[in-house]
């Protein structure tokens, strides 16, 4: 058996490694470049890298099982600084024997190609999430960022009074009086809902509407935090429309986005425009439920916020809450890719570092 087997086995004895191993590993196998070596080197083996990330916390961990996640951790860092070396060794020679060939070409020829650049990953998911609701059924529409109070909050069934309307949470470019909310206050939507106003407005049942875009909220930037992110609304207003179409459908678009093997599970929850209202819940695709670093030991990410669109919201827009009901959901973008591919920085979408962009 060679060390990489060896590693990968001892590894799979203890769930809370064999995450950082697999993601090292592939982090290795996935470097092509001099640059891309170097950036992996950091990433697994810098100060801040996932073994020294072991190693700093090993004093946390069980004495009784220090002795083995010392061994993985040693094991991977003799493994990951061999197979670097011998990659960027390898690419030196390769880059010397192409010097030699470059200097008995015409050059006169004409150059090459630019590298074709790839879509950002949050496009990617922006585009397979709305292409999972456009094969049920459902379109897209927009609406604007810059946007009325009446929309963002009004008409969404949030009172003067909820903490999201006050300065601290929500960016105002035009506010009336100061001191008080006005339904024509211009503000940054803080969320795509606004959308499900507006199309209610012009159309009428039944409705199967998503909408991706930008909001923005007053947040203090860290790792789970920007001021900027981007959000997929949707809903669905019909008649007859129940709980059950509402967990029907998530659970598809779930199980299309993290695995046909998937538990899904609804907790209740509160949002002001939707009652009853829930949280959505998938059983952990890296530890299968079990516990791991990603799920924070519990088997469970959150993934989205839904609920039956309260009947105040129709009265706003004029339908009849006793002949239609329907349903709501938002998803933020950049927590479903964070989950999806075991980010763990939310900030690295918009640093626009090409290591980290070519990845996807």
């Amino acid at each position: 058996m060679d060390v990489r087997q060896e590693l990968v086995k001892l590894a799979e004895s203890k769930p809370e490694l064999a995450y950082l191993v697999r993601e090292s590993l592939e982090a290795v196998d996935r470097s092509g470049t001099l640059l891309e070596i170097e950036g992996a080197r950091l990433a697994i083996l810098g100060k801040k890298g996932r073994v020294s990330e072991i190693f700093k916390h090993l004093s946390e961990v069980p004495a009784e099982d220090r002795p083995e996640i010392g061994r993985v951790a040693n094991m991977l860092r003799r493994y990951v600084e061999a197979e670097l070396a011998r990659k960027s060794e390898e690419l030196k020679e390769s880059d010397a024997e192409a010097m030699q060939k470059r200097q008995a070409l015409d050059v006169t020829l004409p150059g090459r190609r630019a590298p074709v650049g790839r879509k950002h990953l949050l496009t990617q998911v922006i585009e397979e999430v709305t292409s999972i609701f456009i094969s049920l059924g459902y379109w897209i529409e927009s609406g604007p960022e810059a946007e009325l109070d009446y929309y963002n909050f009004e008409a969404l069934n949030t009172p003067a009074y909820h903490p999201s309307r006050s300065l601290l949470d929500t960016f105002y470019i035009m506010k009336n009086e100061p001191d008080k909310n006005s339904p024509d206050d211009v503000l940054l939507r803080t969320h795509t809902s606004p959308v499900q106003v507006r199309v209610m407005e012009s159309r009428t049942p039944p409705l199967y509407v998503v909408s991706p875009g930008k909001a923005y909220r007053r947040e203090a930037i860290d790792a789970t935090h920007t001021a900027m992110f981007y959000q997929v609304e949707g809903f669905a207003v019909d008649r007859g429309i129940h709980m059950g179409h509402l967990k029907g459908t998530l659970e598809v678009v779930a199980r299309k986005l993290f695995g046909s093997e998937r538990r899904v599970r609804f907790r209740p929850d509160f949002f002001p425009f939707t009652e009853p209202s829930a949280e959505v819940d998938v059983s952990c695709h890296v530890c299968e439920g079990k516990g791991c670093a990603l799920c924070k030991g519990i088997g469970w990410l959150e993934i989205l916020g839904c609920g039956m669109i309260d009947p105040n919201v129709f009265e706003y827009v004029g339908y009849d809450p006793e002949e239609y009901t329907g349903f709501a959901f938002g998803m933020g973008i950049e927590r479903i890719a964070m989950l999806k591919y075991g980010i763990e920085d939310i900030r690295l979408f918009y640093e626009n570092d090409v290591r980290f962009l070519r990845q996807f």
